[in-house]
């Protein structure tokens, strides 16, 4: 199969003629249709992600396709299903799965981080019965990619994790594919929502998806489109707009500077949801935390058995994850579009078989 590969963290990657994937006891084969390029990928090429131990690899972790191959014992799949899959796959017997959390699985594997992933034709996956999400016979390759990671994500970020309310102001630190989400979701729940990005075009997306409030971080702030480092400023300016903080706040990029910010412009008694990642240890502003009784979250995506609901909001047009996608691309263009990551507003879908 043709796959992006890279050698060394860092490294250029490449499009080659690679084996493809044989299906795992109890997992399957994925015929790749579409796959999302997400800032998580990055950080694998990076070596910020401890999963990544053997090189060269295959990046790509938020897909959907058409069953190609299952492997033994899987009952209910058969090769032609169309399908999505979270990206973290659970083993589905460990006491977290046991109690629902297959999202903090303590035996997960995750497509391109514990092994290779879904930048190829094709991709294998763990626990198909626990995995596999069916896909409306509407729903387009695309569309249903994007629910993998980012979507999946923000959902259950917005929804179960910071119990958005109507009504409530939601500030959303970083306007990549995971932030967008997040203001759409927060925004279709009631929500009033203030969406803070270095880039005019992300918050001009953000507007369109219903943001009542963008705040702009200049690049002198921010350094850099995709590594906005907000100061006391930013945060001073969320609190401002809404009258004394938001009463949930996501950093949807992942940075000190982000993370800090968001946690500094929540109201008292707000919520804090980490979704960005965060490689090495953050110095936190744990003096206001402590003060203004503040609840600091982790939200670690979706599990499979979660996505009915939100595949209903999808099927009743509450949100629209396909405005999500602005731009779509080949293999030949991932590696480009990796190392370029967050220049291009909104989420970049790769077709394998473009």
């Amino acid at each position: 199969m043709r796959a992006v590969v890279f050698d060394a963290f860092g490294a250029d990657p490449e499009v080659r003629e690679v084996t493809a994937p044989e299906p795992p006891p109890g997992g399957a084969v994925i015929r790749v249709e579409a796959t999302g390029l997400c800032r998580s990928d990055w950080h694998g090429w990076q070596g910020h992600d401890p999963d990544i131990r053997v090189l060269p690899h295959v990046p790509g972790h938020e897909f959907s396709g058409v069953v190609e191959a299952v492997g033994t014992g899987v009952v209910c799949w058969r090769p032609g299903d169309r399908v999505t899959a979270p990206f973290v796959c659970a083993c589905g017997s460990c006491a977290a799965c046991k109690a629902g959390d297959q999202q903090v699985c303590e035996r997960q594997t995750q497509p391109g981080f514990t092994h290779w992933g879904s930048f190829a034709e094709y991709v294998a996956i763990d626990h198909a019965e626990v995995n596999l999400v069916r896909l409306p016979g509407e729903m387009a390759f695309s569309t249903a990619a994007s629910l993998g990671c980012r979507f999946a994500t923000a959902y259950r970020a917005i929804t179960a994790v910071g119990r958005v309310r109507p009504q409530e102001w939601v500030a959303v630190h970083g306007c990549g594919g995971v932030g967008l989400s997040a203001v759409m979701i927060a925004a279709a729940a009631g929500a009033r929502v203030v969406a803070v990005d270095v880039s005019p075009g992300a918050l001009e997306l953000a507007r369109r998806f219903g943001a009542a409030a963008c705040v702009a971080v200049s690049p002198a702030e921010g350094g850099g489109v995709g590594d906005a480092v907000p100061g006391a400023e930013v945060a001073a300016r969320i609190r401002e707009v809404t009258s004394g903080g938001a009463h949930v706040s996501v950093d949807a990029l992942g940075s000190p500077g982000t993370c800090a910010a968001s946690i500094e412009g929540l109201r008292r008694r707000g919520r804090h949801v980490q979704v960005g990642l965060l490689p090495g240890l953050t110095a936190l502003p744990m003096g206001r935390v402590i003060g203004h009784e503040l609840e600091l979250l982790g939200s670690h995506g979706m599990a499979a058995h979660a996505y009915p609901e939100m595949l209903a909001a999808v099927a009743r047009r509450a949100v629209r994850p396909e405005a999500l996608v602005t731009r779509s691309i080949g293999l030949e263009e991932a590696g480009a579009a990796l190392r370029s990551i967050g220049s291009v507003p909104g989420v970049t879908m790769i077709l394998p078989r473009r």
